[in-house]
């Protein structure tokens, strides 16, 4: 069966729980429209945390970034849903998601949300 999009992310057990480091995931794909338009906004994710008991395994981190594809968000609205989701599916100690979206009419957005 081909792989779909899906908002579920799945997680494994963090292999080193007593020891704090840090996990970067760049995402150079992430596609979402412009709510105003339809047009496509393209951005780069970049994803730093600190795990603390589980870690977000990577193949469903990326169908659940490609579910974005098809659906309107305003570049805040759609950096903190992330950040949202990841945090209420991991428990990160921290974790930073900066979203730097491709220029759009001249204007060059970068949103960067972080947990704690």
């Amino acid at each position: 069966m081909p792989t779909q999009p899906s908002k579920t992310l799945e997680t494994f057990d963090n292999p080193k729980p007593g020891r704090d480091y840090e996990i970067h995931l760049e995402c150079p794909e992430f596609t979402c429209n412009c709510p105003k338009t339809g047009q496509p906004d393209f951005a780069t994710l970049h994803i730093t945390y600190t795990p603390d008991a589980t870690c977000v395994e990577l193949k469903s981190l990326k169908t659940y970034l490609w579910s974005f594809r098809d659906e309107g968000h305003f570049h805040e609205d759609v950096t903190n849903r992330i950040l949202d989701d990841l945090v209420a599916a991991i428990a990160p100690k921290h974790m930073l998601i900066e979203a730097e979206f491709n220029v759009r009419g001249g204007i060059h957005t970068t949103v960067t949300v972080e947990h704690p």
